[in-house]
């Protein structure tokens, strides 16, 4: 096996799909900690990485995991790491720094039931909020949601895009479920993939930050001699930590980056969005149960559509307020007590009522039955 696509169709698990997905997006380093259950990435990349002139290392924990990608990105290659709730809560500090030097990089991680080490097997949701607002200070965040094999595949290289594009960190927030299902998996012919590397500097340029466009990023040894601070500093790298406008301008360049390119960054699926009685939005594995639901309430004569979001941050409020202008109710699963839930209710502004529907413990989704009965109880609630 090579870094060659060969266009046919697998049967491979979610964690595989992610894998082989960052080596033909040109990642060339990992460094992880074994986590369930997540360490089927790092085992797989330990093994082909080395095929295609790559580097896997499992350091001694999380934090010095992320600590060596964000040093293996700052020397030239695309880097990941990939883990689980717990060490995702450890990185948080070094996912700050990544955001505070714009240092691109994938960290993917594989949703379990929590708090602490919870049910370390099972499957669950928990990390959204995490994701968004896990390190401190101000930052706009990227975090893809996969509901299948195939998109572990497709959002992992989408993820490393992203990074590469707006020089910042992505998170791909997967979970169990996903990740531990085998599905076909079709990989494309190889001109229907798009890579996007890092924009690289010209002989004279010196400014790598903070400016109205994302900055080209040059490598450790290329000889332009820029300081990498997580401290507030100015265009040129140079520490400035007490002087605001140099902060507020620093700032507001890492949340426009993204805020300003939303558009460009915002995916979902979406149907029977303009004409529909109950609206559902929902994400990754907990998606799954929609699409059988739709039929299901069709016979009951209840028209439903749905906002699948393969971007939750940033939220897709746009499309989630177009489905509200139509439904009476919209509803939310989740394999949590309600994170995305209250996201709804903000964008929503009590348009229309938002009503959750939560399932935790034992790492079972929620099916198509408990959904339409959902949806049959909340019609009757609002007619």
């Amino acid at each position: 096996m090579t870094s060659k696509i060969i266009p046919r169709t697998h049967f491979w698990q979610g964690n595989e799909a992610c894998a082989e997905a960052a080596i033909v997006s040109g990642c060339r380093f990992f460094a992880g900690y074994p986590i369930t259950p997540a360490s089927e990435i790092g085992e797989h990349l330990a093994w082909r990485l080395p095929q295609v002139g790559g580097i896997a290392v499992q350091m001694e924990d999380e934090i010095a995991s992320l600590g060596a990608v964000v040093g293996a990105s700052w020397a030239g290659a695309k880097a990941m790491t990939a883990t689980s709730g717990p060490g995702f809560s450890l990185m948080q500090e070094l996912i700050g720094y990544a955001f505070m030097t714009e240092t691109p990089c994938v960290v993917v991680d594989v949703q379990r039931t929590g708090p602490s080490t919870g049910q370390a097997t099972k499957g669950g949701q928990g990390d959204v909020m995490q994701a968004r607002w896990g390190t401190h200070g101000d930052y706009a965040s990227i975090a893809l949601s996969p509901n299948s094999v195939q998109e572990m595949f497709d959002l992992t290289i989408r993820a490393f895009n992203l990074a590469e594009t707006y020089r910042t960190p992505v998170v791909l927030l997967a979970d169990e479920i996903i990740a531990h299902m085998r599905e076909q998996i079709i990989i494309p012919q190889s001109d229907q993939i798009t890579i996007i590397n890092r924009k690289k500097p010209k002989p004279t340029d010196k400014a790598f930050f903070n400016g109205e466009d994302v900055a080209p990023m040059p490598s450790v040894g290329e000889g332009y001699n820029v300081p990498i601070t997580g401290s507030t500093h100015n265009e040129y790298g140079y520490r400035f930590t007490a002087d605001r406008a140099v902060h507020k301008q620093l700032v507001e360049s890492l949340i426009g980056k993204v805020r300003n390119n939303s558009e460009k960054i915002v995916d979902y699926e979406s149907n029977n969005f303009d004409d529909c009685d109950v609206g559902i939005v929902s994400f990754g594995c907990t998606s799954r149960a929609v699409y059988e639901t739709v039929d299901l309430a069709k016979k009951k004569g209840v028209t439903v559509g749905f906002v699948r979001l393969k971007t939750i941050w940033p939220f897709p409020e746009e499309a989630v307020r177009n489905i509200a202008k139509n439904a009476k109710v919209i509803i939310v699963p989740e394999l949590n007590m309600g994170e995305v839930f209250y996201e709804v209710e903000r964008v929503v502004h009590g348009y229309v009522p938002v009503i959750p529907l939560n399932k935790i413990g034992g790492g079972e989704m929620i099916t198509p039955e408990e959904l339409l009965a959902k949806i049959i109880e909340s019609v009757k609630k609002v007619d």
